[in-house]
């Protein structure tokens, strides 16, 4: 293969086109991947009308990447990587290694964080080129439609989960059931928490169930969300999924004495929380980023051990556009999947 196809936007805001591009050959420390699919996100959207700072055009976005080693770059062997190894990469596409959270080991809030169609063209295209720092290995038998979205949804719902104050039998709350909610409930159910989801609409409440909740919360009932969450003992977390920041404002008051609001959905207005919400019962409240690539490989281990995946709508990549417009709109089946194939 001499050229390749890949999904750009030329300027901010216009439509997707598809373009012909020569392969790559990978530097020192980086590979390139044949990409089988690649998750379309919602914060794509801020690489495609330029609301993230530094963007670049065109853009190539994605880092919902699933593919396999296609070629090494020099070094890459020697961390135990080798041609056709199935790999995913995520929103972390790699750390610089140098600045100071770096050099305390938490690398996912490296000040200098490669993402995926940000600093590097990313996986809306037929071979990505990504630094070694940045592949987790995909279990056997995982479809690479499945990988994808785990890379990114996935584990930061598993992460904003497993790194929470809560504990098996704890009563934990889930803002939100759409494509970053609905693998926080099935993963809060897996983990043996007391699981309720919270969601707009009565609708829902069957659909809550079938993922594992044990309890519904209707955010328009008549009742509130704190009320109905100290009703049910008072949530130990909530992890708040829904990018909405009234709504996730709404379960502060639900949130148990060392309750902790883990924040997760992004929305550029203000919380509306007091410190006395907080001081009197120590409550806590935080945000959290997505994972390291040894996190996206632990939350694809635990989904294939739990038989968890996400629910997704598959279109071929030369329907780049249409598939991303699906995704604004709102209208999509949770996760937005192109293939290659």
């Amino acid at each position: 293969m001499s050229s390749y196809r890949a999904a750009q936007v030329a300027t901010a805001g216009v439509p997707f086109e598809i373009i012909e591009r020569e392969v790559p050959k990978p530097g020192p420390g980086h590979v390139r991947i044949a990409v089988d699919a690649c998750g379309i996100c919602h914060s794509d959207a801020g690489f495609v009308d330029a609301v993230f700072p530094g963007v670049r055009f065109p853009v190539v976005p994605g880092h919902e990447i699933a593919g396999r080693i296609e070629e090494l770059g020099e070094g890459t062997q020697s961390r135990g990587w080798q041609v056709g190894d199935r790999v995913a990469v995520g929103w972390f596409g790699g750390s610089c290694g140098y600045c100071t959270p770096c050099r305390q080991g938490d690398f996912v809030v490296c000040q200098n964080l490669e993402v995926p169609g940000w600093a590097y063209d990313g996986g809306f295209a037929d071979v990505v080129i990504a630094p070694a720092d940045a592949l987790a290995r995909i279990p056997e038998g995982m479809a690479a439609t499945d990988a994808g979205p785990l890379a990114c949804a996935g584990v930061t719902t598993y992460n904003g989960l497993r790194r929470s104050s809560a504990r098996p039998g704890d009563l934990v709350a889930v803002l939100g059931i759409g494509g970053l909610g609905h693998l926080g409930v099935k993963y809060a159910a897996a983990m043996g928490f007391e699981t309720v989801a919270i969601a707009r609409g009565s609708d829902k409440a069957d659909f809550a169930k079938q993922l594992g909740a044990h309890h519904y919360i209707d955010s328009t009932g008549d009742t509130t969300v704190a009320d109905a969450l100290q009703a049910l003992g008072g949530a130990k977390v909530v992890l708040a999924t829904a990018a909405n920041s009234a709504a996730i404002t709404a379960t502060a008051d639900g949130l148990s004495h060392r309750g902790e609001l883990v924040v997760i959905g992004a929305d550029a207005e203000p919380l509306g929380i007091s410190p006395i919400q907080l001081l009197m019962a120590g409550k806590i409240v935080r945000g959290h980023p997505s994972g390291t690539a040894l996190d996206v490989q632990d939350t694809m281990a635990f989904s294939a051990l739990h038989g968890i995946r996400p629910m997704t709508e598959i279109m071929p990549l030369d329907q780049a556009d249409e598939a991303y417009r699906k995704m604004l709109s709102g209208t999509a089946r949770f996760r937005m999947v192109l293939t290659t194939h």
